[in-house]
């Protein structure tokens, strides 16, 4: 059902509104619908709400709701795998866990490292700092990130030698 627009749902919105059409479509719904007016049920079913069964007989169609609902929908996000990832396990930018796969740690650190500038040496005080704003064991995050090599290390001194870089 495409095509949906905003006139079709204030219309079976306004159905609903009116105790008339609201009472008959509850009635539809609870299978008690004998003795309905005619013209009210003529009006559920312009609206979608209720239609005739192979027998003749009125019955409350409720998954125009559903067709409503989805068409209106907005469409889901399309998310990259690797933002998939980053959503998992940063939350409000904190990493939840460090117990994760390689290839789902990799995503993460890549991540973090974006963090210190290519070219700029960093003392380990500074790494440290920066580190403990993801994961309170910034020690074993600055080990994974060395390890990978998307930091190098001489003398306590620290620079990024590796992951993307924006541009």
């Amino acid at each position: 059902m495409s095509g949906v627009n905003d006139q079709e749902i204030r219309r079976v919105l306004g159905l609903l509104y009116q105790d008339d059409t609201l009472r008959a479509f509850a009635s539809l719904v609870l299978g008690t619908a004998d003795g309905l007016s005619p013209k009210v049920l003529q009006r559920l079913a312009s609206g979608g709400l209720a239609a005739r069964d192979e027998s003749g007989e009125w019955r409350a169609t409720p998954e125009r709701f559903r067709e409503l609902l989805r068409a209106r929908a907005e469409p889901a996000e399309e998310l990259t795998a690797e933002e998939r990832v980053l959503r998992t396990f940063l939350v409000d930018g904190r990493l939840t866990t460090m117990t994760m796969r390689r290839d789902k740690r990799l995503v993460v650190l890549r991540y973090i490292a974006m963090v210190f500038e290519p070219g700029v040496r960093y003392p380990e005080k500074d790494v440290n700092v920066a580190l403990r704003a993801f994961h309170d064991d910034y020690a074993a995050l600055r080990r994974y990130l060395v390890d990978e090599c998307l930091l190098s290390r001489e003398d306590n001194v620290y620079w990024r030698s590796g992951g993307p870089i924006d541009i």
